[in-house]
C-alpha cells in the first residue's frame, strides 16, 4: 500500500486541505503507533485526495538571493509557484486555526523518539512539504513546543530522506526572522557540521544542510559562530561540487559570513579567495548566482589593503564604479582601426573597403587581434591590452558598461585583470572629474606588481594620465600623481613616463606644491626615480635593440624627451631654489629625495654654479648637524624602539645622500672657495660614530677623504682613524660573519672572507691600540674564532694574527674564551695546521 509521503498530491505539498478534512471528520484518534500508521496508510484512498481539483507544480528548490527587507529576512528558501490552484487558495482563505493545529500537532507528535524511525521519517517529510505553504504554515508548526529539536535530532538519522526533509524543515523555519535564535540554539548548527562531514551525501541533503546555514547567517553573532567552527574548510570543500545547486548554497553562507569584518582574517587564513575567485575569471563556467556570491564576498573582504593584494594575485582587481551616467561623454572614433597604446597602427589587413557603418568591423579586429596570422609575433601584454580595451569601449557604447542595480550600495566591482585595467583607462578619458580621480586612485593601488604595472603602460594608462596631469581640479592632479608615482617604481614604466614629457608638468607643479604636503613628496619620488644619478647618462639616451643595428624606440623619445625639457628647465631658477628649501626644513625622506635630484643636476655646469648660488652649504648642514646626531643616550631611550630604528635609517639613508651631493660639490671651484671645509669635516666625523647602518658609512667614509685632501691634516691623520675606527673595522667584521660556511673554497662568500680577514689583519698590525679596542668592541673574536675553526689555510694564519695580537691584553681573554677559542686552538695543535705555533703560544697566555 502507497505510503502518505509517497502519494503524488501529497508529494508536492498541495492535499493539505483533503488531509485535515480527513481528520475533522475522524470521530477519534489514538497516538499509537500502529493505528497511527493505519490510520496514515488509509488516507490516500478517501475521497477527500480527489486529485482532478489540483493543479501540480514542480517544487525543486530553486536557491536566489533574498534582500534583507523581504518577509523572510533576507534568507534562502524554496521558491513556490506564483499561480497555485484554486482548491489551496480557498484553503487559505477558509481554514481553520484549530483544524490546521490538530493536523499539525498529529505529525509533531510522530516526531518523538519513542516512535519508530519510519514513522519519524515519514511526519518530518510531511512537516517539511507542509512548511512550503509559507509563513502562516511555519508558524503552525513553531506552535507545537519541541518540534524544532525533534527535527534537529533526525539530522543524525542514516536515512537520507530523513535527514533531507529535516533539513529542509529547518531551512524554512530559519526563513523566518523571529525563529532563527531559536533554531540555532536547537544545536542545528552543530548538527549540520557533523552531517555535511559525513563521506557521502546526496545533494539534495548538502543543497538543504547548507541553505539553513545560510538563513542562519543572516544574524551577525551566529556568522561569527559559523567561521570560528569547522565548517569553513566544508564551505570551500564545496564550492568544487559537482551539483551547481551545492555550490550556489556554499557560496550564498560565504557571502553572508563575509559581510561581518571579524570573519575576514579566518576565511582568508583557510583559503576562501582562490576559489571563489575562479567564478569571476572567464575561462570557468558558472551560474550567474554563484558568480554574484562570489562578488558580493570578495568585495567585502577586498575592502582590506592587504587581502585586496591576494585578489590581485588571483588575477581580479577591484574597480571603482562611476554611475552609467559618466560614461555619456564617451565619444568613440567608430571607424578607427585598433591600435597599440604608443599610437601606431596594428599590422593587419584591412579587408572592407569602406568602414562599417557603425565600426562593427574595426571592433571584431580589436576581439580577435590575438587570433590573427600578422599579429602572432605580438607580445602578450599588447594582446591583451588591445583585447580588453575593445571589449569596454563596446560596453560603452551600446551603454552596458554599469548598470544602476550594480552601482547600488556598493563602490567597487571586480573584474578580471584584462578587463579591469582597460576599464580604468576607459574612466580616464571621460569628462566627469569624480570618476577620474576615482581611476587614478584605483590604479595606483592595484599597481603593486610588476605585472600590474607594465599592464596599465601597455594599456595606455600613462599617456591619459599625463594628459590630464595639468588638470584645473587640485583632487584630478594628486591623483594623478599618486598613480604615476606608484606606475614609476618600475623601470621600464618609469622609462615611458619620462619618454612622454612628464619633466616639464612635475616642474611646474613641484614650483606650486606645499613643501612639506604629500604631493611634493610624491614628485620627488618620480623626479629621483627618473633623475637618479646612479643611472649612467648614456642610458638615458640610447636603448637600442640587442644586435645594435638600428635605434631603439626608448632612444628616439628620449632623445625627443630631453631636447624638449632641455637644461635650462632643469636649471630653472625657482625649482632649484625649492629642492634646496626641501633640503633644508623638510623630514629626512623628503630631504633625501631632493639631495639625489640635485646631485644628478650638478653633473650640467650650468645648474651647479646656480646650486652654489642658493646657499647650499647651509642646507647640507642642516642634514649634517641635525639634532638627530646631537641626542644623548638617555634621550634616545624614551622613544620607541620601533620609531627609533626608522628614524635611525631614515637618518642614514639622508646623510649618505647628502654626503655624496657633497662629494660631487667639492668639484666646484667656487664651492670650495666659499665653503666652510672644517666645519663639514666635524659634523661627519661626528656622524661616522653615531648609532646609523654601516653602509650608510660609506660615503660619509669617502667624503671625509675628499675633505682631507683640500686642507692640510696632521700626521698622524685623525680623520683616517676616525674612518678605520667606525666604519672600515665594522665593515670588515661584518664581512666575515656574513660568509657562508657551508660554501666552496672557491665561492665569493669565501672569497670575501679571506679578503677581510687578511684586510683586518693588515689594519690590526699596524699597531694602533685603538684598532685592537675597536675589533674587539665590534664582536670581532667570535666572527674571528668562528672562521679560523670553519676557514682555510690562509684565513687561519691572518685569524691567528689578529686573534694573537688581541690576546696580548687581558681584558680579551673572557671573550676569547667564551668564542670557544680553547679547542680550536687545541685543535690546529694537534694537527699541526699552519701557525700552529703561534696557536700553541696564545694557549700558554689564556687562562686555561
Amino acid at each position: 500500500m502507497m505510503s502518505l509521503t509517497t502519494h503524488p498530491h501529497f508529494k508536492f505539498g498541495f492535499s493539505i486541505s483533503q488531509i485535515q478534512s480527513h481528520v475533522e471528520t475522524s470521530s477519534s484518534m489514538i497516538f499509537k503507533t500502529s493505528r497511527t500508521r493505519r490510520k496514515l496508510q488509509n488516507l490516500h484512498t478517501s475521497s477527500s485526495f480527489n486529485s482532478s481539483n489540483l493543479k501540480l507544480h514542480s517544487l525543486r528548490p530553486v536557491i536566489t538571493r533574498v534582500s534583507s527587507s523581504s518577509d523572510s529576512g533576507g534568507t534562502f528558501h524554496d521558491d513556490t509557484p506564483q499561480k497555485v490552484s484554486d482548491d489551496i487558495s480557498d484553503y487559505k482563505a477558509s481554514s481553520s486555526t484549530n483544524s490546521g493545529d490538530g493536523y499539525v500537532g498529529l505529525f509533531i507528535r510522530m516526531l518523538g523518539l519513542d516512535n519508530d524511525l519510519s514513522d519519524r521519517e515519514q511526519a518530518v517529510d510531511a512537516l517539511w512539504k507542509y512548511s512550503l505553504g509559507g509563513k502562516q504554515c511555519v508558524d503552525t508548526i513553531m506552535k507545537s513546543s519541541g518540534s524544532v529539536f525533534l527535527t534537529v535530532n533526525l539530522l543524525n538519522s542514516e536515512s537520507d530522506v530523513a535527514c533531507e526533509a529535516a533539513a529542509g524543515l529547518l531551512r524554512m523555519i530559519s526563513s523566518i526572522n523571529i525563529y532563527r535564535d531559536f533554531v540555532a540554539e536547537s544545536g542545528a548548527i552543530q548538527e549540520i557540521t557533523s552531517l555535511l562531514r559525513r563521506p557521502s551525501l546526496t545533494s539534495e541533503i548538502k543543497e538543504q544542510s547548507l541553505c539553513v546555514l545560510a538563513n542562519l547567517s543572516v544574524d551577525e553573532k551566529l556568522r561569527l559562530q559559523i567561521a570560528n567552527s569547522d565548517l569553513l574548510p566544508l564551505l570551500i570543500k564545496f564550492l568544487d561540487d559537482e551539483d551547481m545547486k551545492v555550490i550556489e548554497a556554499s557560496g550564498g553562507v560565504l557571502a553572508n559570513l563575509a559581510l561581518s569584518l571579524a570573519n575576514h582574517k579566518v576565511m582568508v587564513e583557510t583559503g576562501v579567495i582562490p576559489p571563489l575567485a575562479k567564478f569571476l575569471r572567464t575561462d570557468i563556467e558558472a551560474s550567474k548566482i554563484i558568480r554574484k556570491e562570489a562578488q558580493s564576498a570578495l568585495l567585502e573582504i577586498g575592502k582590506d589593503d592587504y587581502y585586496k593584494i591576494l585578489l590581485i594575485e588571483e588575477g581580479l582587481v577591484l574597480v571603482p564604479l562611476v554611475g552609467p551616467g559618466a560614461y555619456k561623454s564617451f565619444r568613440p572614433s567608430l571607424h578607427s582601426w585598433p591600435s597599440l597604446p604608443d599610437g601606431s597602427e596594428l599590422n593587419v589587413k584591412q579587408t572592407p573597403k569602406t568602414p562599417s557603418r557603425f565600426g562593427a568591423s574595426e571592433l571584431l579586429l580589436g576581439l580577435h587581434v590575438e587570433e590573427d596570422e600578422q599579429n602572432s609575433k605580438l607580445e602578450e601584454a599588447k594582446k591583451n591590452a588591445i583585447v580588453g580595451r575593445t571589449q569596454q569601449q563596446f560596453l560603452a557604447r551600446i551603454g552596458a558598461i554599469e548598470t544602476e542595480t550594480e552601482n547600488g550600495n556598493s563602490k567597487f566591482t571586480i573584474l578580471p585583470w584584462v578587463d579591469g585595467v582597460a576599464r580604468m583607462v576607459l574612466i580616464l578619458e571621460l569628462e566627469d572629474e569624480s570618476a577620474i580621480v576615482k581611476a587614478a586612485d584605483a590604479i595606483a593601488d592595484v599597481a603593486i606588481s610588476e605585472h600590474m604595472r607594465s599592464s596599465f603602460m601597455e594599456a595606455g594608462a600613462v599617456k591619459n594620465l599625463i594628459r590630464i596631469i595639468d588638470h584645473e581640479s587640485e583632487s584630478v592632479r594628486s591623483s594623478v600623481v599618486r598613480a604615476l608615482e606608484r606606475l614609476s617604481i618600475s623601470n621600464d614604466v618609469c622609462k615611458r613616463i619620462e619618454a612622454e614629457g612628464v619633466l616639464e608638468h612635475l616642474i611646474a607643479l613641484l614650483k606650486k606644491s606645499d613643501a612639506n604636503g604629500d604631493l611634493t613628496y610624491m614628485i620627488l619620488n618620480i623626479l629621483a626615480r627618473i633623475l637618479d644619478p646612479s643611472k649612467q647618462m648614456k642610458s638615458k639616451f640610447y636603448d637600442a635593440p640587442v644586435n645594435g643595428s638600428k635605434k631603439g624606440w626608448n632612444e628616439a623619445k628620449l632623445s625627443t624627451s630631453w631636447q624638449t625639457i632641455q637644461v635650462e628647465d632643469l636649471s630653472d631658477s625657482t625649482f632649484l631654489s625649492r629642492l634646496i628649501e626641501i633640503l633644508k626644513s623638510s623630514s629626512f625622506v623628503l630631504q633625501t629625495k631632493a639631495a639625489s635630484i640635485l646631485e644628478f643636476l650638478t653633473t650640467f655646469e650650468s645648474c651647479r654654479d646656480k646650486i652654489v648660488l642658493f646657499d647650499i652649504e647651509s642646507a647640507l648642514n642642516s642634514i649634517f648637524q641635525h639634532k638627530f646626531f646631537n641626542e644623548t643616550e638617555s634621550e634616545i631611550e624614551f622613544e620607541e624602539p620601533e620609531l627609533q630604528t626608522l628614524e635611525t635609517e631614515e637618518a642614514g639613508v639622508a646623510v649618505s645622500t647628502a654626503s655624496r651631493l657633497l662629494t660631487r660639490l667639492l668639484d666646484s671651484q667656487n664651492f670650495k672657495k666659499t665653503a666652510n671645509i672644517s666645519k663639514f669635516t666635524k659634523s661627519l666625523r661626528k656622524i661616522l660614530t653615531s648609532k646609523i647602518p654601516l653602509q650608510n658609512k660609506d660615503w660619509v667614509a669617502a667624503c671625509l677623504i675628499k675633505l682631507s685632501s683640500q686642507t692640510p691634516i696632521p700626521i698622524p691623520n685623525p680623520i683616517n682613524t676616525d674612518i678605520i675606527i667606525h666604519e672600515t673595522i665594522p665593515r670588515l667584521i661584518q664581512q666575515i660573519k656574513d660568509s657562508d660556511p657551508d660554501s666552496d673554497s672557491d665561492s665569493d662568500s669565501a672569497r670575501i672572507q679571506e679578503d677581510a680577514v687578511l684586510e683586518l689583519n693588515r689594519i690590526v698590525s699596524e699597531g694602533v691600540v685603538e684598532y685592537n679596542r675597536a675589533v674587539a668592541n665590534k664582536g670581532g673574536i667570535f666572527a674571528l674564532v668562528k672562521a679560523v675553526e670553519e676557514g682555510n689555510d690562509r684565513v687561519v694564519e691572518g685569524g691567528l694574527a689578529v686573534l694573537y695580537s688581541l690576546g696580548m691584553e687581558a681584558e680579551n681573554h673572557p671573550a676569547m674564551v667564551a668564542a670557544g677559542v680553547v679547542p680550536v686552538l687545541r685543535r690546529i695543535v694537534i694537527c699541526e695546521r699552519v701557525e700552529w705555533v703561534k696557536a700553541l703560544h696564545l694557549l700558554r697566555m689564556l687562562p686555561t
